[in-house]
């Protein structure tokens, strides 16, 4: 698992839990449509699943 995988921000934070905009800006994400690439490892993954409805994940 030491692929990267790029992760693209398609929803807003406003008006939900803060803890889905605090996950968000512990994977580099703060702004709409922005995109970062990390190390495919098990924490990202959790913490992708986590908010897995506000961002798309390409290999």
């Amino acid at each position: 698992m030491a692929g990267q995988l790029k992760v693209t921000k398609t929803k807003s934070g406003i008006a939900r839990n803060a803890y889905f905009t605090k996950v968000l800006k512990g994977l580099g994400l703060t702004r709409m449509h922005q995109s970062v690439c990390l190390q495919d490892t098990p924490e990202i993954r959790g913490m992708i699943r986590k908010v897995a409805h506000m961002v798309v994940v390409e290999e």
